[in-house]
């Protein structure tokens, strides 16, 4: 069983250290895509994934590994854009970007403020009530804004009272 992945012209393929790395316009991006039962190589300008086994199981892993090559691609191609809104009904909380911390302020009242990781290699924006995230590793753009949309969740009240947070309002590209 195998699957082949041409790659588009301007993107280039190797294998380091057992990681793919694709390269193209925007950068590149590393991701150990590797299996013990699987078969992971470059060859004429296409990223192979093989298995000795007929399987299922070697089915999803080619189909999956595929799909995270294919994320890659578009990645270094193109680049990942997640869009985030701050939404508040009383409280009017404040986000400042402070490093590989996004520190959100004064959300539903708190005195104490939360606290948000950025992951190497994205780039956040923050405009008012507006954040915008950019990168081409999707694993850590949406890693990101999940982090965020995490780090605004209110526990122990009423979500149909407590409305607040940051959202995600558009993702992708």
């Amino acid at each position: 069983m195998e699957e082949k992945l041409v790659l588009p012209e301007g993107v280039t393929a190797k294998i380091e250290d057992r990681m793919v790395v694709v390269s193209g316009k925007l950068g590149e991006v590393k991701k150990p895509l590797f299996h013990q039962s699987l078969k992971t190589e470059v060859r004429d300008n296409a990223i192979v994934f093989s298995s000795k086994q007929e399987g299922r199981n070697s089915k999803r892993m080619i189909k999956t590994y595929t799909a995270h090559a294919k994320n890659m691609i578009k990645g270094v191609q193109e680049g990942f854009i997640y869009n985030l809104k701050l939404v508040y009904t009383h409280f009017p909380a404040t986000m400042k970007l402070e490093g590989n911390k996004l520190r959100i302020e004064n959300f539903i009242g708190e005195r104490k403020s939360r606290v948000a990781t950025i992951l190497p290699g994205v780039e956040v924006k923050v405009q008012k009530q507006d954040v915008e995230i950019k990168g081409i590793d999707l694993y850590n753009v949406s890693q990101t804004a999940g982090n965020i949309e995490q780090a605004s969740r209110i526990v122990d009240r009423d979500r149909r009272v407590f409305q607040d947070g940051i959202f995600i309002t558009n993702k992708g590209k």
